[in-house]
């Protein structure tokens, strides 16, 4: 299974906010810890060790082997769980919603990056260990973006509604969505586990978090992951006094806004509310909103003194819920976590996060851009060889794709920059001329030189498109082979699902990736199956 890689700034697909990170611009510095190199993690951890409370450890470990009674876990993943009591045991976390049947591919993506992570820092810190941890977003309310996944272009939709948190939301109604999965899957022994699975995973569980939790626990518990769901009321235990910091002082607001202006020339991904917690129950998830002393449940008829808020909070801190600010500082609470590894979304949210970080008193993890992949067949990668197509070439968007392949094919010269200069300079000495005798002459110079340039640009366009026209089969070839490995012209990680490779490539899938993928290279990786 070969590989090929491409840089993530040169492929065009990340915002000028990941590029500059990447290439480590001084001016966001300040808001991050550490960038991720293998050298940069000594100190991570010298300082997470210090800053971590021991006694969460027993808390955290007992929450994890009670969600596990669920599931059959393997043998590393009950060794990584039993390693997090130890003071040198340190996790590696990746975060994802609950996408139905994992959502798109770079699902996986995210969760090697944080395997292969954890066994390379084992390589050069062995005197520590490191657990590869996929948080579950189950708190997450929006259900409209992880009720489906794509298969072969067709949406596998789960039809219902949802007003809580997701992961507490039942699984009944899924029958239906296996039913219209396996009628597209058709026939085979990859088909019939991938049916399996699904029932499995959704059917013999009565919530979205359980159902999550064994289908992560199935792909990736031979590595040792370890899944988390912090809906918990003993790990909000833990996070009882930054919550009531948040209810009172509201610190996150103006932290936030502080780094908000250092990204003022970017665009900013979220914004903070005044306080950055929901409340919720089975059935609802609603915004904590302080009005004149008294806090509000937002769309319903609950209210709390400041008293009885602190009281809810004591006797029930699982009915308190972190939005996007708070969340994150949540995680590095409850966990002895170093790095995150996430999306270049969730990195551009997790920049904003630095001082309110410094102010809480919680070591920044360090943030990592997760491994991005493009999977492409053998008889992809023969069909780009016979078009003379580059890696890099695929990653074009197609219109340019399109004028730089019918220049190559062109027998003459189809860029006329060299004519448009020799003009230039023609209507520059015309210029003068005009200056020199009469100056009224300078308007028709001018006039008659953009009228030229722009004829001039016309018979360029209109040559380009003969061209396309006469190498028309050639570049309807190219065309078709970039729509396959791009579909819909984005990102293939973003909207395909992993059952569509596994149908023919099964656990050969998993292995490249797990062969393949290099955290902190941080390259574009094409890896033909």
């Amino acid at each position: 299974m070969p590989s090929d890689c491409i840089s993530y700034q040169s492929s065009g697909y990340f915002t000028p906010l990941i590029t500059d990170y990447l290439n480590q611009k001084e001016n966001l510095k300040p808001l991050y810890n550490r960038f991720p190199t293998l050298k940069n993690f000594e100190a991570q951890i010298a300082e997470k060790q210090e800053n971590y409370k021991p006694e969460f450890r027993t808390t955290l470990v007992n929450t994890l082997l009670e969600q596990y009674e669920r599931i059959e876990a393997s043998s590393l993943t009950l060794q990584n769980i039993q390693l997090l009591t130890e003071n040198n045991t340190f996790t590696v976390t990746t975060g994802h919603q609950l996408n139905l049947f994992t959502g798109p591919l770079y699902f996986l993506y995210k969760i090697v990056s944080a395997i292969n992570l954890c066994e390379e820092l084992k390589q050069a810190y062995p005197e520590y260990n490191f657990v590869p941890v996929y948080w579950m977003a189950t708190e997450d309310h929006d259900f409209e973006e992880i009720n489906y996944f794509n298969f072969r272009d067709k949406k596998i939709k789960w039809n219902r509604e949802s007003t809580g948190p997701v992961g507490r939301l039942s699984t009944q109604g899924l029958d239906a969505v296996l039913k219209a999965f396996a009628s597209e899957l058709g026939p085979g022994t990859n088909a019939t586990y991938l049916k399996q699975l699904f029932e499995e995973a959704y059917l013999n569980h009565t919530n979205l978090a359980d159902a999550t939790r064994y289908l992560a626990n199935e792909l990736f518990g031979q590595q040792g992951l370890v899944i988390i769901d912090a809906d918990s009321a003993a790990l909000k235990k833990l996070y009882i006094p930054q919550i009531k910091t948040e209810l009172l002082e509201q610190l996150s607001h103006g932290k936030v806004a502080e780094t908000a202006a250092l990204l003022s020339d970017y665009n900013i991904q979220v914004n903070p509310r005044e306080i950055n917690l929901f409340y919720i129950q089975d059935n609802l998830r609603e915004r904590i909103i302080l009005q004149d002393g008294v806090y509000y449940i937002n769309n319903t008829d609950i209210t709390f003194t400041e008293a009885e808020i602190l009281a809810e909070l004591e006797n029930h801190p699982e009915r308190f819920s972190p939005n996007v600010i708070m969340r994150p500082l949540y995680q590095e609470v409850i966990l002895p976590n170093l790095c995150y590894i996430g999306g270049g979304g969730e990195i551009a949210y997790w920049l904003e996060l630095k001082s309110f970080f410094n102010a809480s008193g919680i070591t920044f993890p360090m943030l990592l851009v997760r491994n991005s992949v493009l999977l492409a067949t053998e008889k992809q990668a023969a069909k780009l060889d016979r078009l003379n197509l580059t890696w890099a070439d695929v990653f074009m968007k197609q219109q340019e794709l399109m004028n730089k392949k019918v220049k190559e094919y062109s027998e003459f010269e189809l860029d006329f920059t060299e004519q448009k200069e020799h003009l230039n300079q023609q209507f520059e000495k015309l210029a003068a001329i005009a200056a020199k005798t009469d100056k009224s002459f300078t308007g028709a110079v001018e006039a008659q030189k953009v009228k030229q340039l722009k004829g001039l640009a016309n018979l360029e366009k209109r040559l380009l498109k003969a061209e396309k026209k006469h190498h028309s089969d050639e570049l309807a070839r190219i065309a078709a082979l970039q729509n396959e490995l791009f579909p819909g012209q984005g990102l293939q990680e973003r909207k395909a699902n992993f059952s569509e490779f596994y149908l023919e490539f099964d656990g050969r899938l998993t292995e490249a990736l797990l062969q393949r993928l290099k955290p902190l290279e941080q390259d574009f990786t094409i890896i033909v199956l």
